[in-house]
């Protein structure tokens, strides 16, 4: 069984969902571990969406644990990215009754120091492919709209210094093409995208189908992840990943992770949730 730590600012329903994804498949036996705690840099009556997932945590009776880095940044008086580490040294403190094996960033809205990230071996899900834009999800599918890309997918990484470019985990793909999509890509070709963006912005048909199609595939991307590294599929030791039957020598040949495809695709058709494109 792996112990795992769960990392969220818990503000709003995808973080609540991928909480919700997970910990109900554990209960019904799908993936040999536990989560041991579940850390958000928020504290309860902060916000009203992160009340929501704490109140969710409560009902699963996951031990919770936070620290509000908006408080703890008035406090010091300087721009946070020149306390971060001092923040990550208290967050670490309060986890120091725990040992989780692996942890998991689901909508942790903070970029985490260096010893932060040498601590605790940290899974990020990301929504591009290894070579694919990086920022936020609205960040990429605008940069996979305008450069007209025929396909995209989501990747978990391991959390480094340098967001979202840490060794790649695991990926899948989404073709961006067929039924789903080509009806909306004709229609941009008549259209002004700087305009789209100005006067429909995320309403726009497209960005909401490309949307829509990632997101339904992140949670069991997630999952599958979490699975391969119960299983001994893939190896995360001291910042390295290594997949089974692999040595760190030979590591060159594997940097872009372990393709789900196949798992992603059997887990959404089995749920019935809308897999092929």
């Amino acid at each position: 069984m792996i112990e795992i730590g769960w990392f969220s600012t818990g503000r709003g329903e995808g973080s609540l969902g991928l909480l919700r994804f997970v910990q109900e498949r554990i209960s019904r036996g799908l993936l040999d571990a536990r989560i041991g705690f579940v850390f958000s840099n928020r504290e309860p009556g902060e916000a009203e969406g992160s009340d929501r997932f704490f109140a969710q945590v409560r009902d699963y009776e996951l031990p919770l644990v936070t620290l509000s880095s908006a408080k703890f940044r008035r406090t010091q008086h300087r721009p946070f990215p020149e306390v971060r580490e001092d923040y990550d040294r208290q967050v670490m403190g309060l986890l120091n009754p725990y040992q989780p094996d692996i942890c998991v960033l689901a909508g942790y809205m903070l970029i985490f120091s260096g010893p932060m990230c040498r601590r605790y071996p940290m899974l990020n899900l990301h929504p591009a492919l290894p070579d694919g834009p990086t920022g936020t999800w609205q960040d990429v599918v605008w940069d996979l709209i305008e450069t007209r890309a025929a396909k995209t997918g989501a990747m978990v990484h391991l959390a480094t210094e340098e967001v979202d470019r840490g060794p790649v985990v695991s990926y899948c793909t989404l073709p961006l093409t067929g039924q789903e999509f080509d009806t909306h890509w004709e229609g941009l070709k008549q259209a002004d995208l700087q305009a789209v963006k100005e006067t429909q912005g995320e309403e726009f048909p497209l960005f909401q189908v490309i949307r829509q199609a990632e997101y339904r595939r992140e949670p069991y991307l997630l999952f599958e992840t979490l699975r391969a590294v119960s299983q001994g599929r893939v190896l995360i030791e001291d910042g390295v990943v290594l997949q089974r039957g692999q040595t760190e020598g030979d590591i060159s040949g594997h940097l872009q992770g372990l393709c789900l495809d196949a798992e992603v695709e059997y887990a959404m058709a089995a749920d019935g949730a809308g897999a092929g494109c």
